[in-house]
């Protein structure tokens, strides 16, 4: 299990509207960032559970930030429906298309996913298993 996963942003501004309305719509909201004399961050978590977390940085270095090229990061949705929202929001919200909503028969009966690059170009996948749903319902913390 991950503690925290991190992507680099150039407009923390940006970054946070386009996660808030991504990430809204499968549950995860945006948590304060405690202070720690690194560079400044957004963070997001489900309302459940702590961690994992999701933070978005300004990158350490100064340098502009990147998307890394054969790097995604997969978010977990609870449904299809939910999977065809946070699409929806990421385009409307500055992120570019990367795969439209659908099934993935290629992976599973059941896998139903879309991909998109926000607006620093990391790619991210929603994807929605009934299963995979119910296993990190029931292993969240109560």
């Amino acid at each position: 299990m991950f503690s925290h996963v991190t992507v680099g942003a150039d407009d923390l501004t940006q970054a946070a509207a386009f996660y808030d309305a991504v990430l809204g719509e499968i549950g995860m909201r945006q948590r304060a960032v405690e202070p720690d004399g690194g560079p400044d961050a957004r963070c997001w978590v489900r309302p459940d559970a702590p961690y994992p977390r999701f933070y978005v940085y300004r990158p350490f270095d100064g340098a502009p930030a990147r998307g890394g090229n054969g790097a995604m990061l997969a978010f977990v949705a609870p449904s299809r429906a939910a999977v065809d929202a946070a699409h929806a929001q990421g385009l409307l919200h500055g992120g570019t298309d990367d795969g439209a909503p659908g099934l993935r028969a290629q992976y599973a009966p059941d896998y139903y996913g879309a991909y998109l690059r926000d607006p620093s170009g990391n790619k991210i996948h929603i994807v929605h298993r009934p299963a995979l749903w119910d296993d990190l319902i029931e292993r969240s913390p109560r």
